[in-house]
């Protein structure tokens, strides 16, 4: 359980100190961090490696208003760059959709608009096309959204039955309406997978031999079926790609899910629900391109 736990905490928030918005010097760009762990550096250096040749090449004759980009690096490093007075666009990384929307809720409009991202959950799209893989036929899915995720509605109405989930609802009671669909598809919301309710969403799922298409590879580890995942090198491409966008034509991307990703499966948790795993299964991935 202690694993399921780690992995909600780092989906959910980087608790540390981030490095002050000025303190790096040279390019016009910052990468900010709020740690100097070894998975902290490992993102910065494949990043640098990344950004540099795109800013080298700046053209300071286009008309970027805001010449100066900040890439924060997990939600600490987002809320200590949102809080600066900072005349810059930001690109926010290994943080999820619902964290960014909430920072961008409490800026002024004019501050929202610099502010971008490539989400850390993996894209529903690509999530409902794992599970087209995995059962080969049409089959219902279910998906829990509470109040910072109604947002994701219009990509999951269709193929998905959506089930709202208030501040007084009862999860127990979430869980029987949907007991007859095949599938759930777990989004990341702090309202609904929490400390306090995620064990009994994975027992109770498994108990209506139910799937749980997960959010990260270790919700996978802790008892769901599968999911697509996206790796530091797959962010950090993207984090890249909408960089480069910005120096090339001044606009700043529309937030995105990870565009490149690959995929975990639990096969004990197949094998129990009798869902077959093929290599179509287990080689769904779209990779990432090298740096350069």
């Amino acid at each position: 359980m202690r694993c399921v736990l780690a992995a909600l905490a780092a989906a959910f928030a980087l608790v540390a100190r981030a490095e002050p918005v000025d303190a790096v010097k040279g390019y016009s760009f910052q990468i900010v961090t709020a740690d100097d762990s070894a998975l902290t550096r490992r993102i910065v250096d494949d990043l640098s490696k990344r950004l540099i040749p795109i800013f080298a090449a700046f053209r300071t004759e286009l008309a970027q208003r805001r010449r100066m980009l900040v890439v924060a690096v997990g939600p600490a490093a987002l809320h200590e760059v949102a809080n600066k007075r900072c005349d810059c666009a930001v690109i926010s990384s290994f943080t999820s959709s619902q964290v960014l929307r909430a920072v961008a809720a409490g800026l002024p409009p004019a501050r929202a608009s610099t502010l971008t991202a490539v989400y850390a959950e993996p894209a529903p799209a690509d999530q409902l096309r794992l599970v087209s893989l995995l059962y080969g036929r049409p089959v219902r899915i279910a998906a829990i959204l509470g109040h910072d995720t109604q947002f994701l509605k219009p990509a999951l109405q269709g193929p998905v039955e959506v089930q709202d989930f208030g501040g007084g609802d009862d999860i127990n009671r979430i869980l029987s309406r949907i007991a007859q669909t095949e599938v759930l598809l777990a989004l990341p919301d702090s309202a609904v997978y929490n400390t306090e309710n995620i064990r009994n969403i994975l027992l109770s799922t498994y108990r209506h031999k139910q799937a749980v298409i997960g959010f990260s590879a270790d919700m996978v580890k802790a008892g769901a079926l599968a999911t697509t995942y996206s790796d530091i090198e797959d962010i950090n491409a993207q984090v890249a790609e909408m960089a480069s966008e910005y120096v090339g034509s001044g606009v700043l991307p529309a937030p995105q899910f990870p565009r490149y990703f690959r995929t975990v499966v639990n096969e004990g948790v197949a094998k129990s629900l009798d869902v077959h795993v093929s290599d179509a299964v287990r080689n769904f991935a779209r990779p990432a391109p090298p740096p350069p």
